[in-house]
């Protein structure tokens, strides 16, 4: 193989990592996100309000006993 041919494997090696890395960097960017509360469309928004119904509701249980 010649220098040209090394370097463009090198440079085609080199980009596809770079396209690997980008996407997942993407995607741990996106699904971190939904872990920040944003005023109830996010995860977190949700397993919050999931923990205040069961608070209320073991409040409720324990009550009647």
């Amino acid at each position: 193989m010649t220098p040209a041919d090394w370097g463009g494997l090198a440079v085609s090696i080199l980009t596809i990592i770079l396209a690997f890395t980008s996407g997942i960097r993407w995607l741990v960017k996106h699904y971190l996100n939904e872990l920040k509360p944003n005023s109830g469309s996010s995860l977190k928004d949700s397993v919050s309000r999931l923990e205040t119904r069961v608070d209320e509701i073991f409040k409720i249980l324990s009550e009647r006993k």
